[in-house]
């Protein structure tokens, strides 16, 4: 009797054992990959792509300029939790780079902008060892620039690669609309009014992909430094050129775009804010313009209706 009890005793162990492992398993398997982004756009497309298979954490939000950004402790510490990383590149964080560096030797760090090729790049018109990096406003670019996210979820949890796929292809083929529609709104503009001046020079891409005409009064970087000098020369231009609405930018203070308005009116040529762009940041989570296809519609809108 009392070895029957231990046999009984014994097997109970085991079961509640097998239990618990078989538990603990399930709840490793329906753990979520933490991915942490740097802006907004990548952290959109990583959503899209990972879809309930991924918690993500974006470090920088609405009104946010990544080009004077700084890693926080908090930053680090989402970092250091992430399971893999996705950034821009393209020296887009360029106060952040060394911090990229040093975690990529602990985990997979992407910069997704950078396995766009060469000859696909804008450079800078007064320094050619500058990069645009404000690849998000060609289409056609981003979408390769989020085939890496989806290679990189793959390569982290390859069981679910056949989920990665058909999520990317399913947000592929939206941009793909997007892109189509933009192309139609920017032919309502007059081919003499398709000038884009905004306060850094954000949109190359976005001017090449519709041929459309942009001017920043900075430069690709808001770190670049303006003067009287280049307030005055977007002055000089707006009066040749007729131009009546100039763009402000949601991660850029107002001041420079005005001193440019305040400065054609002070020569008798009125210019109106044609609305604000979203840029280096998108919009507030939770609206339309929180997501990047949002965003995308809302500058388009902005722009168009400014200039037709």
């Amino acid at each position: 009797m009392k070895k029957m009890m231990c046999l009984i005793l014994v097997f109970s162990a085991f079961l509640l054992g097998a239990c618990a492992n078989e538990s603990s398993n399930a709840e490793q398997s329906n753990e979520k990959i933490i991915v942490t982004t740097t802006i907004g756009q990548i952290a959109d497309g990583v959503k899209n792509i990972g879809g309930d298979k991924v918690e993500v954490v974006s470090l920088m939000g609405p009104g946010t300029d990544p080009h004077l950004y700084k890693a926080t402790q908090g930053d680090m510490e989402k970092l250091e939790k992430a399971d893999i990383i996705f950034y821009n590149g393209l020296h887009l964080e360029g106060k952040m780079l060394d911090v990229f560096d040093k975690i990529n030797e602990k985990k997979p760090t992407y910069a997704i902008g950078e396995v766009i090729s060469e000859g696909n790049l804008l450079e800078d018109a007064e320094d050619s060892s500058a990069i645009d990096p404000h690849i998000w406003f060609d289409i056609s670019l981003w979408t390769q620039a989020l085939e890496k996210v989806r290679d990189g979820l793959i390569e982290i949890d390859p069981d679910n690669e056949e989920y990665y796929t058909n999520n990317a292809e399913k947000y592929f083929s939206e941009l793909d609309a997007l892109k189509k529609d933009t192309e139609d709104e920017m032919k309502k503009i007059p081919s003499e009014q398709r000038v884009l001046v905004t306060a850094h020079d954000a949109f190359g891409y976005f001017g090449a992909a519709y041929d459309i005409e942009v001017m920043g009064l900075q430069g690709l970087s808001t770190e670049s430094e303006y003067g009287l000098g280049d307030v005055q020369k977007l002055v000089d231009l707006l009066i040749e050129r007729n131009i009546k609405a100039v763009f402000v930018e949601s991660s850029i203070s107002e001041r420079s775009i005005n001193a440019v308005i305040e400065g054609a009116k002070q020569k008798g040529h009125d210019v109106a804010i044609g609305g604000e762009l979203f840029s280096d940041a998108m919009g507030e989570e939770g609206t339309e313009e929180g997501t990047y296809i949002g965003m995308y519609r809302h500058n388009v809108k902005t722009i168009t209706e400014a200039l037709k």
